[in-house]
């Protein structure tokens, strides 16, 4: 914090497919046992590993021939992935290549065992796994070895009612059970309580943000707020 000096930490060659390139990361996490940085190299088709130690120079492939969306990492260090072309999410163990489908899989469509162009992943300490649908503007909850999920925001349809969501987003869920959403296409931000049938309206729906994307807590109840289409990340004390 206050440093004005930025630093490549991974990439900075130019666009392409060597060790030391990335091409349109999309997402990425940091993997603090090891010191890396764990990264969905989209473009590349690939997730790969960056140390934070001085001196790297190129990073390591963990996973590849994925369409990595998003990545989340649970409390026993397993990785989650957001696949968009085979429409599933899969938990991997760190280093290893094949993974267990934990939501999805079942081909694209708006059935309870099946997802629509998942993006953003949130996975509790119960290694509850959250899914932001993008194509069935909802978010899904599958608990975990569940065969099929449960629709727990928005109800497929893309409007802006409170029981609505349009392309959602980024996602947290507090130790209540209450989910965080970016409502991309509405440019709000929504608070669904655990077993709600429909949500609040936190910050946005007013002109306040538009298209938000990526959204985060700080440890003091902070929301920071991915603003996309006005080019600008937002802070908000929320109650």
């Amino acid at each position: 914090m206050g440093d004005t000096n930025r630093q490549v930490v991974a990439g900075g060659n130019g666009k392409g497919n060597r060790l030391d390139q990335l091409n349109g990361p999309t997402y990425m996490l940091i993997d603090k046992e090891t010191d890396s940085l764990i990264i969905c190299d989209w473009g590349n088709r690939r997730v790969v590993r960056w140390s934070r130690r001085s001196g790297t120079t190129q990073g390591e492939i963990l996973i590849d021939n994925i369409a990595c969306s998003r990545l989340a990492m649970d409390y026993q260090r397993y990785l989650y992935i957001s696949d968009v072309d085979k429409y599933e999410v899969s938990r991997y163990q760190i280093g290893d290549k094949h993974g267990t489908i934990v939501a999805g899989g079942n081909g694209k469509g708006a059935s309870l065992n099946q997802l629509n162009y998942p993006t953003y992943i949130f996975v509790d300490q119960q290694q509850t796994v959250y899914v932001s649908e993008e194509g069935n503007h909802r978010v899904m909850k599958w608990n975990k070895g569940a065969k099929e999920g449960i629709v727990v925001a928005g109800d497929q349809s893309e409007e802006n009612a409170l029981t609505q969501l349009s392309q959602p987003q980024g996602l947290f869920v507090d130790t209540l059970g209450t989910i965080y959403v970016a409502d991309y296409g509405n440019s709000r931000v929504m608070r669904w309580p655990k077993g709600a049938k429909q949500g609040t309206v936190i910050v946005g729906g007013n002109g306040q943000l538009n298209l938000p994307v990526g959204l985060s807590f700080d440890r003091h109840g902070n929301l920071y707020v991915a603003d996309s289409n006005n080019n600008r990340v937002q802070r908000f004390s929320i109650e």
